[in-house]
């Protein structure tokens, strides 16, 4: 396997020392980090913003949330 050496600053030295599990080397780490990126609430949300809904759909979604509304009415504090 080919390997490529790369410069970074101590902060993301230690971002990824933190982030690193026990026997998993740097450049797994980087790997694991990227994929979970895919999975991440920001890049559901670019795709979300860019998928047409037919009205059907926003129809099933708006009716279900009432459904719940009338099943759970109450205010549930989380406090």
């Amino acid at each position: 396997m080919a390997v490529k050496t790369i410069t970074i600053d101590m902060a993301a030295y230690e971002a990824l020392s933190k982030r690193k599990r026990t026997n998993e080397s740097f450049s797994q780490v980087i790997k694991r980090i990227l994929r979970e990126d895919r999975y991440s609430a920001k890049n559901l949300f670019t795709h979300l913003t860019a998928t047409a809904l037919a009205d059907e759909t926003l129809d099933a979604v708006e009716k279900q949330v009432r459904l719940r509304e009338q099943t759970y009415p109450e205010d549930i504090s989380l406090d």
